[in-house]
């Protein structure tokens, strides 16, 4: 039976800075990235938090997400996101109030609980953090009140309030790659998006589980949910090879605790893996697409209908920024994406 789901699509960004290339550069490349996808009628554009590793530029994603707003004029621009145990909840707060106040309704606040990096670092980011699962239910009640305008008297939440206290408020998601913070996103009522990037494995169950608990909330009436991936579309088949190839490998070297590792195709190519890398390889590819436009389409609309969700998230690192703008051209053109009058792309 064809597939009549209409599919909104947007970007993931980690802020990659390609080999050879620097952070000033991988920074230019996201303002020219979002502008592209601002015209080419892309939901949201969502920014990532890691740190401690030398090939992604993005620590900080409220900061980028200040710079890229200012830059585009219609697409949602938000965190994907702020891994919350690494601050303080309510600098958290005000940090997207202030967002949400200078791009009213523009704004998604993304949330979730890994550090983005080593323990070590997340302990230096916030050495109050015990990496305690109910501390980070707690952060989430307090993020809720600080969010706000009404509070109980007597409350802490009345004698301290996130400011600047405005009348709209950011978009609240709570991301996931297992079942367990999307039970929490039921609950609390948020939208939930599920990393399949990162997790191949149980997401739609997770999805389903999250759609049948979940509580209406002040800001969500009804479950709202995404699925994030890899996706590397391209023109020939050849070239979608060659971006799956390299991606196999930085997977996984990443596994393998080589966070900075950038080869080439040629350099690549021709690795010979052993039975037990070869395994993880195969393992991994189901964390991405990679293939040219039909078949691409095809793969994202199963992937939808499995997950029972109207929106996918798209992550691409590629070794050269104009395959990476290529693949998201190519996937506006395969959706019929509404491409946006008056906004100019560099």
């Amino acid at each position: 039976m064809e597939n009549k789901r209409k599919i909104k699509l947007s970007i993931l960004d980690q802020t990659p800075i390609r080999r050879g290339s620097s952070a000033h550069e991988a920074l230019q490349e996201s303002t020219q990235l979002i502008k592209l996808a601002d015209r080419l009628g892309y939901t949201r554009y969502w920014l990532s938090e890691h740190h401690n590793t030398g090939t992604l530029a993005g620590a900080a994603p409220e900061v980028l997400i200040a710079h890229l707003a200012g830059e585009t004029q219609r697409i949602r621009v938000g965190s994907g996101g702020v891994m919350l145990p690494n601050h303080s909840t309510l600098k958290v707060a005000e940090n997207f109030r202030l967002l949400e106040a200078l791009f009213p309704n523009r704004i998604d606040l993304g949330i979730g609980r890994a550090p983005g990096g080593d323990r070590l670092t997340a302990q230096l980011l916030n050495p109050s953090n015990t990496f305690d699962p109910h501390d980070f239910v707690q952060q989430l009640v307090d993020l809720q009140h600080f969010l706000s305008n009404e509070a109980a008297p007597g409350s802490l939440y009345e004698k301290v309030k996130a400011i600047p206290v405005i009348d709209t408020h950011p978009d609240l998601w709570m991301l996931t790659s297992s079942g367990e913070s999307g039970i929490i996103a039921a609950h609390f009522g948020m939208a939930l998006s599920f990393a399949h990037f990162i997790n191949p494995v149980g997401g739609p169950q997770a999805v389903q589980n999250y759609y049948y608990k979940f509580k209406p909330s002040e800001r969500l009436a009804q479950p709202q949910a995404s699925v994030g991936i890899f996706v590397f579309c391209a023109d020939t088949p050849e070239k979608a090879t060659q971006l799956q190839t390299l991606m196999d490998f930085r997977l996984l070297s990443l596994e393998k605790g080589q966070r900075d590792v950038q080869p080439t195709y040629e350099e690549i190519k021709n690795y010979q893996y052993t039975e037990a890398e070869w395994a993880r390889v195969q393992h991994n590819r189901g964390r991405m697409i990679a293939s040219t436009q039909a078949e691409v389409k095809a793969k994202l609309e199963a992937l939808a209908t499995q997950y029972d969700v109207d929106e996918i998230i798209i992550a691409t690192i590629t070794d050269d920024f104009a395959d990476r703008l290529r693949s998201y051209e190519l996937l506006a053109e395969a959706f019929q994406l509404q491409e946006v009058e008056n906004v100019v792309a560099d």
